[in-house]
């Protein structure tokens, strides 16, 4: 017994959250409370997985005690020492192991050779420290996932100037969503009141409210599966058909640049309104600090906080879109360079200069061209076909353990013979490590089907510090409420439920009777063994022939369907989309390599230039921009236009036509109108030619 391997664990599944975390959130930008909420929620959602199956080894070793316990009563070849008890129930368990000497396992004699009946496992911890530990991770997740995490979510996107604001939208928002879960729950509760044979006390309303969030968990936890099942080894196998992720992805492209240019319009309609109160008023007219006093257009506070509201959802649909969309066109970039370098002669990668690579350098000592060569071109296709197959195997396991796992008598439940066969050769390495695969591909099948349903993409994950905060609390929102019922879920596929098994001898796992049982409210258990299997099989069908695709693109809702020539028209025009946004990238670095040599062969001279003339101090650049409003016709892309360099750009010096139709968007301080109606100007701008 040791409680190295919990510790362990506990320790690496911190450092998988922390790094996770710092991997697709930004912790510099985000705020701190985020940052804590959505570590605590996705550690101690990822500790569920991974310390379970110590519990499943350790109740497996004290269902062993109990079974040998009646045997040591009778038997005469053993060295433990017991005391007189008399036994009335074999199913009393605590009566049977109070009456055996604790902390050494019974013994037997073979070959004069003491010999332990029950194997230990290496991760046995105290009995005492799994219920403690399974209390503190279960109800924490409880209070994140409905209470925490959900006003968090609302508050980030309030449109209030104050603390106290905010919080006051957020429980506004969360009334709907807290009332209709209380009125479930006033529901049950009727139920069980009405039942003459429950007793309400605070035990079971405690019990009563776990078993409604594993009932609205396991709900949607059916939902997910059915999708995620099927979809996740059909997406594994196809990446190792050539050329259709290219496609898939240059569809994808094609869709969202309609979105990331309604995102762009609508930040910009949005940026207009403060930008035009703003400005309605120059700020040097003589009665602009009354403007705000006298002016019967002045904006309510409502309405500059939902106006306060639209910029924040703007700007996250903003970001999202473009986060999302530099992701494609570099995954695009990259499969092109891939397809590239298979019709090439050369055995060595060559990247083009669009492609950047994201590997430490001590990684590409090891990851030569050669041998990502090799990998990409010739290995990769076949790896990731076997795995497709392996993963469609495992998911024909899950669907076929769901469908008949409450069949006890013969057991049916793939899941169930393995690790019953492995609990008699005591094989407790094996029953932990096929838990834990057991459990993360379950869980990476449902958190794949909230990011993929096309309802739900308002939220995202993306690498490279990308995601927003929103979607972080989301996602440790979605962890905490979906792993508790999936993790009882695979304790019934493996019969530690007796809530499955119906047998009153076995013994629970710690977890379980942290968990409890559906068992309070008789028909959600009746029912649940007859609907969850129908209902899952229905949606894998579904899933597995497009039926939902399908539906979708009838309706009008673009989808990707390889024999549909809108499929291909779309296609095509991602295809063109990526070809142009890689010109823009060369003519960005042509641009960056003509400053750089223009700056090598003349930055001197400009330098010198600058310390005749003498710069402007911040006083007079202040100055400037208060004396001088810009036009309300103007806006971000005339800025972005007048700092744009023309396309037949050559590097020379410009005339003074074209400086004067560069600033034609805006009016300059330093041009006048003579009385004569010629135009004069002052001393140019220092540094003005800083930027060739």
């Amino acid at each position: 017994m040791s409680a190295g391997p919990l510790v362990v664990e506990i320790i690496c599944t911190c450092c998988l959250a922390a790094f996770l975390l710092h991997r697709y959130g930004d912790l510099r930008k985000q705020n701190i409370l985020t940052t804590l909420t959505t570590f605590i929620s996705w550690y101690f959602s990822f500790l569920i997985i991974f310390v379970l199956p110590l519990d499943v080894s350790s109740t497996f070793y004290r269902q062993c005690l109990q079974d040998e316990a009646p045997k040591i009563l009778t038997t005469t070849t053993t060295t433990t020492t017991l005391k007189p008890v008399n036994v009335t129930n074999t199913s009393d368990t605590s009566t049977i192991l109070s009456s055996i000497v604790p902390s050494t396992p019974p013994l037997q004699v073979l070959n004069n050779v003491p010999v332990p009946l029950c194997q230990v496992p290496l991760s046995h911890v105290p009995e005492n420290v799994l219920p403690t530990l399974w209390q503190v991770v279960y109800w924490t997740s409880q209070l994140l996932t409905w209470i925490i995490l959900p006003i968090m979510q609302s508050y980030s996107t309030a449109g209030d100037f104050t603390v106290a604001g905010k919080i006051k939208t957020a429980l506004i928002e969360n009334a709907i969503y807290y009332g209709s879960y209380l009125l479930i729950f006033g529901v049950i509760l009727i139920y069980v009141v009405a039942k003459a044979d429950l007793q309400v006390d605070a035990e079971r309303l405690k019990v009563i409210g776990i078993t409604a969030s594993n009932t609205w968990g396991l709900f949607l936890l059916i939902l997910l599966l059915g999708y995620g099942l099927v979809e996740v080894p059909r997406s594994v196998y196809n990446s190792s058909k050539k050329g259709f992720v290219l496609s898939k992805t240059y569809f994808k492209i094609s869709k969202l640049s309609t979105e990331k240019t309604e995102a762009d319009e609508a930040l910009e309609d949005v940026l207009d309104c403060p930008e035009t109160m703003r400005h309605a008023v120059p700020q040097n007219n003589d009665d602009y600090e009354d403007y705000n006093r006298s002016s019967i257009d002045i904006p309510s506070e409502k309405t500059l906080v939902r106006l306060h509201k639209r910029v924040i959802q703007d700007s996250q649909n903003h970001h999202r879109t473009h986060a999302q969309w530099n992701s494609l066109m570099q995954k695009a970039i990259d499969l092109e360079d891939v397809e590239r370098n298979e019709q090439s002669s050369i055995t060595k990668f060559q990247r083009s200069q669009h492609s950047s690579s994201m590997m430490p350098a001590f990684v590409r000592v090891f990851y030569t061209p050669e041998i990502e060569w090799y990998w990409r071109c010739k290995v990769y296709f076949w790896v990731m076909r076997v795995c497709g197959v392996i993963l469609a195997v495992v998911t024909f396991m899950v669907v076929w353990s769901e469908c008949l796992f409450f069949v006890k008598d013969p057991i049916l439940s793939l899941f169930a013979v393995f690790i019953n066969a492995a609990k008699h050769n005591y094989d407790y390495v094996f029953i932990e490590l096929s838990s834990i695969l057991t459990i993360a591909y379950l869980c990476f099948c449902a958190y794949y089907s909230i990011f993929q349903i096309r309802i739900l993409n308002l939220y995202y994950i993306a690498p490279h510090h990308q995601t927003d905060e929103f979607s972080l609390m989301f996602t440790g929102m979605m962890l905490c409420r979906l792993t508790p019922p999936m993790c009882l879920n695979f304790l019934g596929l493996i019969h530690l439920d007796s809530h499955i098994t119906k047998e009153d001898n076995i013994e629970e796992t710690s977890y379980t009777k942290i968990m409890g049982h559906m068992d309070v409210i008789s028909f959600i258990s009746d029912g649940f063994n007859i609907y969850f299997p129908i209902i899952l099989v229905l949606l894998c069908i579904c899933t597995f022939f497009s039926l939902g695709s399908r539906i979708l693109h009838f309706l009008g809702v673009q989808q990707f369907i390889g024999d549909d020539d809108m499929t291909q028209e779309l296609v095509d025009e991602g295809r063109q989309i990526v070809q142009r946004e890689k010109r823009n990238r060369d003519r960005k670095l042509d641009s960056a390599e003509r400053r750089r040599e223009w700056t090598e062969k003349f930055g001197a001279t400009s330098r010198s230039s600058d310390r005749v003339i003498g710069p402007r101090t911040d006083r007079e650049r202040a100055r400037e921009k208060e004396t001088v409003a810009r036009s309300p016709d103007e806006n971000d892309k005339t800025e972005l236009l007048k700092e744009a360099e023309p396309i037949d750009y050559t590097g020379e010096l410009s005339s003074a036509a074209d400086t004067d139709f560069s600033q034609g968007y805006q009016r300059s301080s330093t041009l006048r109108s003579n009385r004569f109606g010629s135009r004069t100007s002052n001393a140019p701008p220092r540094g003005i030619f800083d930027d060739v």
